[in-house]
């Protein structure tokens, strides 16, 4: 019982010690900062994240109109700044755009987009600067977006024509809309009619967005406090691990296939995306190797880019 006692006292003793080190650090780090912008004053260990609601865009903006257009905020003892008009979102993304370009390595990044391998997520450098040539030079040259014109114009009509033959019926105009989305996509990144796939696949690939575009906006804890990441108290990381295991299943099974249709061919025609990059991944000349990671990486990000294009291209 005694030595029972004396383990918990030491375990107090150390949790003390740690809690106020972590302080005194935390406190360390803000003072270095010469002129930070203004914003509310950060609590130790969580920063501001107690002033961060279920809605974090909402609670930003409030705290955007009582300290200004330019704020600091913490999460943990991670420093974010944000910008919420558009002269200083100018600032940040035009004037001073290499200081603010690099993307923090977080649990979204590791575990749905292959390792940091898409754009979206990978840190700025040089790595980067190739995906960014690759999109501008390959994959969205202003040749290759005038042949997904025709694409995107059969898609609609097809979707038009869907909901005409529903006149005077109850619509659910989200699933029409989804199902466009994803029989575009997959045409101008896959060479595939999504529509031709049979229906359980269909909505176990639009759950998986739906999944990707929820679990890549998180708040995640261990992000901002990585003494709690092994907790995952609200499981967000179980479910990332999860749906990056279906991503790697779904697309390296459409790589595959594509792989499987080019053997023998001295000269194939590139239909789609994947076939792109596929010869690009041919080439010894490469600046940066591009290994099946960073395919599915570079196709996943493809597919969520396109999404929005076949609405607003």
């Amino acid at each position: 019982m005694i030595i029972a006692m004396d383990t918990i006292s030491w375990a107090v003793l150390l949790a003390a010690i740690t809690l106020i080190f972590l302080f005194f650090f935390s406190t360390h780090l803000r003072r270095r900062q010469p002129n930070p912008p203004p914003g509310p004053k950060p609590w130790p260990i969580i920063g501001n994240l107690n002033l961060i609601g279920s809605l974090p865009h909402r609670s930003i903006h409030s705290l955007s109109q009582q300290y200004g257009p330019l704020i600091q905020l913490y999460y943990g003892s991670v420093p974010v700044v944000v910008a919420s008009s558009v002269p200083m979102a100018k600032q940040l993304l035009k004037t001073h755009d290499h200081s603010f370009a690099s993307r923090p390595k977080i649990a979204a990044g590791k575990y749905t987009f292959f390792n940091y391998s898409a754009m979206t997520w990978s840190p700025y450098g040089p790595y980067w600067r190739f995906l960014r040539k690759l999109y501008l030079t390959e994959l969205f040259t202003p040749k290759r977006l005038d042949l997904y014109e025709q694409i995107r114009m059969d898609e609609m009509g097809l979707l038009l024509r869907r909901i005409y033959a529903l006149s005077g019926k109850e619509i659910r105009l989200k699933t029409h809309l989804w199902n466009a989305n994803l029989s575009f996509v997959s045409r101008i990144v896959m060479g595939k009619k999504f529509s031709d796939e049979p229906g359980e696949a269909l909505e176990e690939l639009k759950k998986m967005f739906e999944e990707l575009f929820f679990l890549n906006g998180v708040l995640d804890i261990g992000d901002w406090l990585p003494l709690l990441g092994f907790l995952d108290l609200k499981g967000y990381v179980k479910q990332m691990k999860d749906l990056g295991k279906r991503f790697d299943g779904f697309l390296g099974k459409a790589i595959s296939e594509h792989e499987m249709r080019r053997r023998g061919v001295e000269t194939l025609e590139e239909n789609d995306m994947v076939d792109v990059l596929l010869r690009l991944a041919d080439d010894p000349n490469l600046e940066v190797k591009l290994d099946s990671m960073a395919l599915k990486g570079i196709t996943l990000v493809s597919r969520r880019t396109n999404l929005l294009f076949f609405f607003f291209g």
